[in-house]
């Protein structure tokens, strides 16, 4: 995977990221969702790697990036913890401003970083997912029956990890046909440590709480993302079907915003890597 990228740890402070990257160019961070691990982007991150210094963490709690002790808050694994990461991932590689681009759970918080670090962010890539704040607040019984795992996850009472870590590979699924053989590889080592499937509650977990709250507050203040901003969705998801034009969400957000649909199902950097390339080195060139 990644040919010629470096694959290393780096301590940003609280945490270690496990990190691959490579390329020459002006930087782009890639975050990837749950479940998966920064091997999602091999498909993707060579060929963008021409044009762009590219950097692939695995988020705190996913993958090999370390694991802080979860809190009765949740804040330890709140999106403004994780763009935290992502912005002393940037110091600690000699960057000033970089491009963040993030799919699903990753999409938050790239949303994240460019809220709370504008002089951070030159352009924000969001993949297959609106602001948790506005999801949240249009949740109704069709969302509850395709989305349900928000609150299965994000419940503390009856926790999920034992019901995952009974069979995680039945209830994550993926194939290493879809994925790739290393990726598939990476991502079931991951999936098999309970402390990262309890960190990957605790994202869901946080998500219902303070990255809810967080966006709340972004909303009753005013507070807008002041990059360019890209919204790109799967045809195969059900963006569209739970919110009709989910980019006129993103434009409740931010004044300059792209969109378009990727032929694709959810994890499009797997299943569409060619279209997805192409449409983030389009808007990366400006």
């Amino acid at each position: 995977m990644f040919p010629g990228f470096t694959l290393t740890e780096i301590d940003v402070g609280p945490v270690r990221l496990r990190v691959r990257h490579g390329g020459s160019g002006p930087p782009v961070v890639l975050l990837h969702g749950h479940p998966r691990t920064h091997a999602t982007w091999h498909r993707v991150a060579p060929l963008l790697a021409a044009r762009h210094t590219v950097i692939c963490p695995d988020l705190r709690g996913y993958g090999g990036s370390s694991k802080p002790p979860s809190t009765p808050d949740h804040t330890t694994y709140a999106k403004r913890a994780m763009a935290a990461d992502v912005v002393a991932l940037l110091d600690r590689l000699g960057h000033d401003r970089a491009a963040v681009v993030g799919h699903d759970r990753g999409a938050y918080v790239a949303m994240r970083t460019a809220l709370d670090h504008p002089d951070r962010v030159s352009r924000l890539g969001v993949l297959d997912g609106v602001p948790i704040g506005a999801a949240l607040a249009r949740a109704d019984a069709r969302f509850a029956s395709r989305w349900w795992h928000w609150f299965f996850l994000g419940q503390t009472g009856k926790p999920a990890e034992r019901v995952i870590n009974a069979d995680p590979e039945a209830w994550y699924g993926g194939s290493p046909e879809a994925m790739g053989a290393e990726a598939y590889a990476d991502y079931r080592r991951a999936i098999g440590d309970p402390a990262t499937v309890h960190a990957m509650c605790e994202d869901y977990r946080a998500g219902l709480g303070p990255d809810r709250a967080a966006d709340d507050a972004d909303r009753a203040a005013g507070r807008r993302i002041t990059c360019p901003v890209l919204f790109l969705w799967s045809t195969r998801d059900d963006m569209v079907d739970l919110y009709g034009d989910p980019a006129a969400i993103w434009r409740d957000w931010a004044d300059d915003v792209r969109a378009g649909p990727i032929e694709s199902g959810h994890h499009m950097a797997e299943e569409a890597p060619e279209q997805l390339a192409a449409a983030l080195a389009e808007f990366l060139a400006g």
